[in-house]
C-alpha cells in the first residue's frame, strides 16, 4: 500500500496535506524518514510514525456497542446524534456503519463495522441470525402468546412471521420476557407483540448471531471485539 493512501485513509488529512507531511520528514517508516509519497510499505511488518507516535493500520475494525436509547443507527442524520458521532477519531477514521439498525429508543447490543462483505452476510434474509431481545410489555404475557409466536404471527401489513422463541421471565401487570427471532423487519419485536394485542414499553438486544452484549459496557459505551468473538463471527458467516 502507497504510503500517501494509508496516511489518509487513517484520516491524517487529504493526499495533499498528506505529502506536505512526508516532505516536512514528520513520517518515518523503519525509523528511516520517508518523503516520497508513492513509497509502498507493508502494515503489518513494517513501523510507521509520525511525529514520533506510531500508526497502527487496520484493514478492517469489529466494534460492540451498547446503544444508548435517542440516538439512531446511522452513520449520519441532519437532526439526530448517530451510533457512528459516539466513535472516538481513532475509530471513525475507518469509517465503520453499523450492521443492521436498533429502533431510535431501543438499547443493547450493535455491531459496527468496515468489513462491508460479513455485514451483507449477516444481514442476509438467507441467513437467519439468530436475535436474542429483552422487552417489558404492558401487560401480562401468556403461555398463549408463546404458542402464537412459536406458530407466528401477522403483522399490521399482513407478513406472517417466522417461528420465535418468546420466554416469560416475570409475568403480572407488566411482564419481563425474551424473545429470539431470527428476521429483521420494521419494529419487528413491538409489531409482534401489537398483533396478540400488547405494547413494548422497553426494549433491548441482548445476542446476535455467535455475539453477546458485554454487559460490563455502560450505555453508549463501546469496545473492539476480541480476536475470538472477530473469528466466531467470521466463521458463523461463512457456513
Amino acid at each position: 500500500m502507497r504510503i500517501d493512501k494509508m496516511l489518509a485513509n487513517l484520516g491524517f488529512g487529504s493526499r495533499k496535506e498528506v505529502k506536505k507531511l512526508l516532505k516536512d520528514g514528520a513520517v518515518k517508516v523503519n525509523d528511516q524518514p520517508v518523503k516520497d509519497a508513492k513509497l509502498h510499505v507493508n502494515p503489518k511488518d513494517d513501523t510507521v510514525t509520525l511525529n514520533g507516535e506510531v500508526i497502527e493500520y487496520k484493514e478492517f475494525i469489529y466494534l460492540m456497542m451498547n446503544k444508548p436509547p435517542g440516538v439512531i443507527s446511522a452513520t449520519e442524520d441532519s437532526y439526530d446524534q448517530t451510533v457512528v458521532d459516539l466513535l472516538e477519531f481513532e475509530d471513525s477514521v475507518y469509517s465503520p456503519f453499523p450492521v443492521g439498525r436498533l429502533d431510535k429508543d431501543t438499547e443493547g447490543l450493535l455491531l459496527i463495522t468496515n468489513d462491508g462483505q460479513l455485514s451483507h452476510r449477516l444481514l442476509s434474509p438467507k441467513k437467519h441470525v439468530p436475535k436474542t431481545y429483552f422487552a417489558v410489555i404492558d401487560q401480562e404475557v401468556s403461555e398463549g402468546d408463546i404458542s402464537a409466536f412459536k406458530k407466528g404471527v401477522t403483522l399490521d401489513d399482513g407478513y406472517v412471521t417466522k417461528p420465535a422463541d418468546l420466554k416469560i421471565i416475570k409475568s403480572g401487570i407488566r411482564s419481563d420476557i425474551e424473545l429470539t427471532i431470527t428476521e429483521g423487519k420494521f419494529h419487528q419485536v413491538k409489531r409482534m407483540f401489537e398483533a396478540v394485542g400488547k405494547k413494548v414499553i422497553y426494549l433491548k438486544r441482548l445476542t446476535m448471531g455467535p455475539l453477546s452484549l458485554d454487559e460490563s459496557l455502560e450505555l453508549g459505551e463501546y469496545r473492539e471485539l476480541t480476536d475470538e468473538e472477530i473469528q466466531q463471527l467470521i466463521e458463523y458467516e461463512a457456513n
